[in-house]
């Protein structure tokens, strides 16, 4: 009874917990990618034509209807708005540091399927003379955490920079040296490990019963080889599904390894069952990447600094959640920890699995 008692506390206090973490310290119904702003940009001669795909939230004055989608009449509509706010925040000049004549084109681009919270635009840049040097800055940030991912094809050159607002411009005249691509993507998977919720979670979820340090290294390194392998495999284009079905997959899968923990059950299988969970979670991680539109040898080195941060980033939250995990089960007790941690991963994971089943249909 006492037992109930206690396991009946903590599931009060893990609701109104998650409750919190739902409404206020975390946006849950966000899949992954929602605020990164995607721009393919193409150089001829004397013309560049960017197609950028961004959070719709960034121009809501325009979003008449509310939908999170620009239509070409709400376009139409706020032109003149747009096109300052868009001309403004993305300049291009050539060697003689003259602007670009820009135009924002009548009618949206063809809108990615999965990105159902973001709006695609056409943007032309001219100049009257042939372009021996180009400075593309960009400058839509609405936060210091933004970024935009860009993919830029000159000729038969074809390269990937990751915009921030530390490092918000590039020169394109003789090649980009590939250290600055290696940098800008392992930056880019370190903040995506340390911004994604459900993957902490999910990482932590695996430590939470505790065990040797060995044992926990075998599940860590299960989840690492799958996420890996996918995270290629999507990248490459080779396995894809659907946004949704991924991002839902995911919070189910906190969900599961939380009531497991629940029942201290003896993990001589969860190497195996974190292995095909990896598989799901390297999806997640490989949606935006999908997106470029890049010679193989520049994808390989997107992707493999992009995985490279994403590891990096593991390891630091796999190092401070197990020692964290120790020191807190010598206090609080390893058997109330389990309980009030598994119950708010529980009640977390459900609420993310239906905010994103919920948007999907929307």
């Amino acid at each position: 009874m006492k037992r109930f008692v206690r396991f009946l506390r903590v599931g009060i206090v893990g609701l109104l917990a998650s409750v919190w973490l739902g409404n206020v310290a975390i946006a849950p119904a966000q899949a992954h990618w929602d605020d990164l702003t995607v721009a393919d940009i193409i150089v001829t001669d004397t013309n560049a034509q960017i197609t950028l795909t961004m959070p719709t939230a960034l121009l809501s004055f325009a979003d008449d209807d509310g939908n999170q989608t620009l239509s070409s009449s709400e376009i139409e509509q706020h032109r003149t708005q747009l096109e300052q706010q868009l001309g403004n925040g993305i300049t291009l000049k050539n060697q003689t540091d003259e602007s670009g004549q820009f135009t924002l084109a009548s009618t949206t681009a063809q809108q990615p399927e999965d990105k159902i919270n973001h709006s695609t635009f056409l943007l032309s840049y001219e100049w009257p003379t042939t372009l021996q040097k180009l400075t593309i800055q960009y400058n839509l940030f609405p936060s210091e955490h933004e970024q935009a991912l860009a993919t830029i094809t000159q000729g038969n050159r074809t390269r990937n920079i990751v915009f921030t607002p530390e490092n918000n411009t590039v020169e394109l005249a003789d090649t980009i040296p590939w250290q600055h691509q290696f940098l800008s993507f392992l930056q880019l998977g370190v903040k995506h490990i340390f911004t994604g919720y459900d993957h902490i979670l999910f990482l932590i979820a695996l430590l939470l019963p505790g065990g040797r340090l060995s044992q926990l290294l075998t599940i860590v390194t299960a989840f690492t080889i799958a996420h890996s392998l996918t995270l290629t495999l999507a990248a490459l284009d080779i396995v894809t599904l659907p946004t949704a079905f991924v991002e839902s997959a995911i919070a189910l899968s906190i969900v599961y390894i939380a009531i497991e923990n629940l029942w201290r059950k003896p993990m001589n299988h969860r190497p195996w069952f974190t292995f095909g969970f990896g598989l799901i979670h390297g999806l997640g991680f490989a949606n935006i990447l999908r997106d470029l539109t890049q010679s193989q040898s520049n994808l390989i080195l997107s992707l493999a600094s992009f995985n490279l941060g994403v590891e990096i980033g593991q390891i630091a939250i796999v190092v401070l959640a197990f020692y964290g995990l120790r020191f807190l089960q010598q206090r609080r007790g390893a058997i109330f920890l389990n309980y009030a941690a598994s119950v708010l991963m529980i009640l977390m994971g459900s609420i993310w699995f239906a905010e994103r089943v919920l948007a999907a249909w929307v």
